[in-house]
């Protein structure tokens, strides 16, 4: 597409593509496009006049230059996510179908004769009275029978006014609450778009950082050890475990090696593998976020379950309180009266609409819910367990200092240690692999594939010697390879108030990198609020040596520390806290912190926590802020707050309309209209914000 440069000054420039360029779908599309490259800090697109307005790191000017060459608005529309337009179509939908059923309801009397609308009725009545006997024959008493019992007493006593009434509010009712829930879950899902701004593309034998924008069918994705698969495609090289509980809902790991397919949005828990991109398909990826968000209506918490489960058992109640009153009174008007008045109804549409709204918001906040269950027992817990690195201390730990031996600069260290390190999604290794980028330090590829033992460290071979990075444990107990005196005096002396890595290359300790990794600024006051809040049982659990990890909790007011803890025993922690009947939470980040997030009642992963842990954690934190804690603890308290208000205010409201039913007050037709409105206007007052 052709441009004209507008305005071209340093570090900004604006051009303009022409007015019927761009439409809200494309515009999207550049925007996230052009936002994926590390150098342009902020775009904004114009519809109107097809206006894009770049604001870049100066020195990059060409390569802005390049990709505006390169925009085309077929590819910017396949970029955008789509949801706003099936937000848009479902609105336009509800309205349509709103006035037809109102126009219907209102012109019926005028374009029949009287004579035709008894026939009229009971044909409009036909799928309400199978679903009553559809009901019967299942050996349920369900609203299905009620709806069906009150729409046919009200045919055979000739009072047809009133069974079209109920008829149109059961319908207006049903397209409420279908709208409602498709509404809350497109939302949802729009919060819970998942981006993969990189990937790892082979190109001529090598490894290449790619923006997933570009990648293209036919393309090799390099996809490692705790990664989440973006695309989907076809093995070409290598074996792997993966998890595809997201796309199957089966636990147990699938292998897969050359030849099978994968698919986008599966995890690898152990290996490496080559993809062959088949498909690049955003409506997949909608697909499965929107099947996630079905899926998590299944994760009901005990209390909407109760709920539910007491709208069911309150039918076969009305149906006696139904015959009853006709008994006892003789007047079929009055016995009808309790038919128009489901508690069940209410209850059962305002209750997820309560818990969808609180997913929601909490995704407005930056905090992805996988179910209601979660706020619920996110709500009720009483132990809150931390891991260290990432968690409680800062999002970006920094490179302290390198410690070099045999004859190796700090520069050298740090080449080889950054070459390894740029493979894995972890706070420290991109702490080390950001020091290499300051010093302008390239660590290009020299060494064969990269392995990653699990909370341990990485391995590979680099010039024919086996090259090592990782904790202590691993290069001197599992690899063997052992510091001299002279590097235990300097790790004592020198090297203790740091977390450090170890470098090996051959049978030789080459350098040792010390990572200075400070507490987050807010975590000290979130630690005592969460207190305040309701747990009694603030831990911290680290791989981090005793002397490090005792000095975090002293700063941060934390009850208890377990230091040097494997995976295997951070998940034995959390199984000996439970068994002492404390509910637990569990924070983390790590492909290491997997185990004891699984095994946790409630399981919450960092914005920068590995594809792993995002996939196992019930809640995801997508900010990096703490205080995020303390938000959701106060949502969640709310959300069952008012689950509790609503079904008392419903089983009051309608115990008052039966009432006023069966002594004459209200006739049928009003109970029915009330009891319609009240649920409507109950479902409504659910969507209501819980936090100011």
């Amino acid at each position: 597409m052709k441009y004209s440069t507008v305005y071209d000054g340093r570090g900004r420039i604006r051009v303009r593509y022409g007015s019927r360029a761009f439409d809200k779908y494309s515009a999207m599309g550049l925007t996230d496009y052009l936002k994926t490259f590390e150098y342009i800090k902020d775009v904004k697109v114009s519809t109107s006049n097809g206006s894009v307005l770049i604001n870049y790191l100066d020195e990059h000017k060409d390569k802005v230059l390049s990709l505006l060459n390169d925009v085309t608005k077929e590819k910017m529309t396949q970029i955008a996510y789509p949801i706003d337009e099936e937000l848009e179509r479902l609105n336009r939908n509800f309205k349509a179908k709103a006035l037809k059923l109102i126009a219907k309801k209102a012109l019926m009397p005028i374009i029949f004769p009287q004579s035709f609308r008894g026939i009229i009725t009971l044909l409009k009545s036909y799928k309400f009275i199978k679903a009553g006997i559809a009901s019967l024959l299942n050996g349920d008493l369900d609203v299905n029978v009620l709806d069906a019992t009150s729409i046919s007493v009200s045919m055979m006593t000739g009072d047809y006014s009133t069974a079209n009434s109920i008829m149109f509010l059961l319908n207006f009712s049903s397209l409420l609450e279908e709208y409602t829930m498709r509404s809350a879950n497109l939302q949802l899902a729009k919060s819970l778009e998942i981006n993969v701004d990189y990937v790892w593309v082979e190109e001529n034998g090598t490894q290449v950082k790619k923006p997933m924008s570009l990648v293209e069918k036919g393309d090799i994705v390099i996809v490692k050890t705790g990664s989440m698969i973006p695309i989907d495609g076809t093995v070409v090289k290598g074996e792997a475990l993966i998890n595809e509980a997201s796309m199957t809902g089966e636990s147990a790991p699938v292998r897969k090696y050359s030849g099978l397919s994968v698919y986008a949005g599966c995890i690898v828990e152990d290996g490496s593998i080559n993809i062959e991109v088949t498909a690049i398909d955003n409506q997949t990826r909608i697909s499965k976020i929107i099947d996630l968000i079905d899926k998590s209506q299944d994760l009901k918490a005990r209390v909407q379950q109760k709920a539910q489960k007491t709208a069911d058992e309150i039918v076969p109640f009305s149906l006696l309180t139904f015959a009853g009153v006709y008994l006892f009174t003789r007047n079929i008007t009055r016995a009808t009266a309790v038919l128009m008045v489901d508690y069940s109804c209410a209850i059962k549409l305002s209750t997820p609409i309560t818990v969808i709204s609180a997913m929601k918001e909490a995704s407005q906040n930056s905090i992805v819910v996988k179910g209601g269950k979660f706020l619920e027992e996110y709500a009720t817990a009483d132990t809150i367990v931390f891991d260290k690195t990432g968690t409680l201390t800062n999002a970006t730990p920094s490179l302290a200092k390198i410690t070099p031996f045999y004859g190796y600069s700090q520069d050298e260290v740090l080449r080889i240690a950054a070459c390894l390190e740029e493979h894995f999604p972890h706070s420290v290794a991109r702490a080390v692999v950001k020091a290499a980028e300051m010093k302008k330090i390239e660590h290009e590829e020299k060494h064969a594939e990269v392995e990653y033992i699990v909370a341990h460290g990485i391995a590979t071979r680099l010039d024919g010697q086996r090259t090592l990075i990782g904790s202590r444990h691993f290069i001197e107990d599992d690899e063997k390879v052992l510091l001299t005196d002279e590097q235990r005096e300097i790790l004592k002396n020198e090297c203790a108030p740091y977390s450090n890595l170890f470098l090996a290359y051959g049978d030789k300790i080459i350098g040792i990198l010390s990572i200075e990794d400070p507490p987050r600024q807010e975590a000290k006051e979130v630690i005592a609020k969460l207190k305040e809040q309701g747990f009694k049982n603030v831990v911290m659990i680290t791989g981090d040596n005793e002397v490090v990890a005792n000095n975090v909790c002293k700063k941060l007011g934390i009850n208890h520390c377990y230091s040097q803890v494997l995976p295997d025993g951070k998940y034995k922690i959390i199984e000996e806290l439970k068994s002492q009947g404390k509910k637990v939470v569990m924070v983390g980040d790590g492909i290491n912190d997997s185990p004891a997030l699984s095994a946790a009642d409630v399981s919450i992963a960092m914005k920068d926590a590995s594809d792993i842990a995002r996939e196992v954690a019930d809640i995801t934190l997508l900010s990096s802020d703490l205080n995020d804690l303390i938000l959701l603890r106060e949502l969640s308290s709310k959300l069952f707050k008012r689950i509790e208000d609503n079904y008392s205010f419903i089983i009051n409201f309608n115990s008052a309309l039966i009432l006023l039913g069966v002594f004459g007050v209200l006739s049928p037709a009003t109970t029915a209209l009330l009891h319609n409105v009240s649920t409507v206007v109950i479902s409504g007052m659910s969507t209501r914000k819980y936090l100011k």
